[in-house]
């Protein structure tokens, strides 16, 4: 495990498990807020944030969707990393397709961002990033609170009047997107690093369990919080369109796959067909990050050629209730 350690960048770090075997995700660093209130340090203003994202990492790829879907890409610029990841960490490779330079601070690594905002920070290197132009500082790094911010501050900036954290639902979509961390999102993780048979059991049992609950949550409903697309739903596609093409066998999360499911599979096609989401998925990176990242798991760092899955097929989950905010609808 790589990390900046007094703002030196260190590759000596003790593993990712804890002594019973089981993954431990670090707490992220940064954890400025975006708020529409004239004293706050940060407002939201077109031109002034920028995002640093891998479009292979889960977590990264949620702020990416937000930006997308609000209507934020004029406002919010984005640089993208190499998916490969060694021990320099995330680095910049602008010649690599569908990566790009650093175009804010120039850094040929991620971490020379993070040290620019804090020569003595003391953190794992991650994305996503968001960073400030105007203070020339990371405001923050923690995806769900960026996806938060992204969605909740910025409704004079976006040019989509999209709110995927209404009133009347905001209790339930936090709910959910906790119940899914641990089991789901952070579950492939805990599976996948697990360095012992129990560890690994838990979160095979904890993974599946909240999949085959969901998916019978879904063949009532269109979306996880009911007949509207929320944050919710964000947090759950960015697992899901990468569990059969890595998860499934790099992560040994194979008790079955997402295209076996009655209503997750249909479910991830109909989130995937949602205007501004599929232009957000690069699988080629993914396959790529994933597969040769982690030696560990992976040591002939080969990737897998399968499964040739369809996303673009028909789902027919619009005859259930509710849909896709209007203004995600293409014009008649």
């Amino acid at each position: 495990m790589n990390k900046l350690v007094d703002g030196e960048w260190r590759t000596d770090i003790d593993d990712y498990t804890n002594d019973d075997g089981e993954f431990e995700r670090q707490e992220t660093t940064f954890r400025g807020r975006i708020e529409d209130d004239p004293d706050a340090r940060f407002r939201p203003e077109a031109g002034r944030y920028h995002l640093y994202v891998s479009y292979a990492c889960p977590w990264a790829h949620r702020t990416l969707l937000i930006r997308s879907l609000k209507g934020l890409e004029d406002a919010i610029s984005v640089d993208v990393v190499d998916p490969y990841r060694d021990d320099d960490g995330w680095q910049f490779t602008p010649d690599k397709e569908g990566c790009t330079p650093d175009t804010v601070n120039g850094s040929d690594y991620l971490r020379e961002v993070y040290q620019e905002a804090d020569p003595d920070a003391t953190c794992r290197v991650t994305v996503p990033v968001l960073w400030d132009k105007q203070e020339e500082t990371i405001v923050n790094n923690e995806s769900e609170e960026v996806l938060r911010m992204l969605d909740t501050e910025f409704g004079e900036v976006a040019e989509r009047d999209v709110d995927l954290y209404p009133e009347g639902y905001r209790d339930e979509v936090d709910r959910i997107i906790e119940d899914i961390y641990d089991p789901i999102n952070n579950g492939v993780y805990r599976a996948g690093f697990a360095s012992s048979q129990e560890a690994y059991d838990r979160a095979v049992d904890d993974l599946f369990g909240a999949l085959d609950h969901w998916d019978e949550v879904l063949g009532d409903q269109r979306y996880l919080a009911g007949d509207r697309l929320t944050e919710a739903d964000i947090c759950m596609f960015t697992t899901l369109i990468r569990f059969d093409h890595v998860y499934h066998t790099h992560f040994k999360c194979n008790v079955r796959a997402i295209h076996e499911y009655d209503n997750l599979w249909p479910y991830l096609r109909d989130l995937y067909q949602t205007p501004g989401v599929a232009e957000t998925v690069n699988m080629g990176h993914i396959k790529e990050h994933y597969y040769t990242t982690h030696p560990d798991v992976n040591p002939k760092r080969l990737i897998a050629r399968g499964p040739d899955l369809h996303f673009d097929a028909e789902h027919d989950r619009d005859e259930l209730p509710g849909g896709p905010p209007t203004e995600l609808l293409p014009l008649a």
